[in-house]
């Protein structure tokens, strides 16, 4: 998933260097969601590990 959230941040560097305002706004934005969600996600499974060691 960060994999992902990366490959849609250098399409919206790439789209927004060559002027495409729209595309480059919308692969910011998946880029965004799927970091954020990657970031809950790791969060989760490292407190789930954490509570089911004791």
């Amino acid at each position: 998933m960060l994999y992902w959230a990366l490959v849609f941040f250098v399409i919206a560097l790439i789209a927004g260097a060559l002027g495409f305002g729209g595309i480059a706004s919308a692969s910011s934005g998946i880029a965004q969601i799927l970091f954020f969600l990657f970031l809950i996600l790791f969060a989760a499974s490292l407190i789930l590990g954490l509570v089911r060691r004791r």
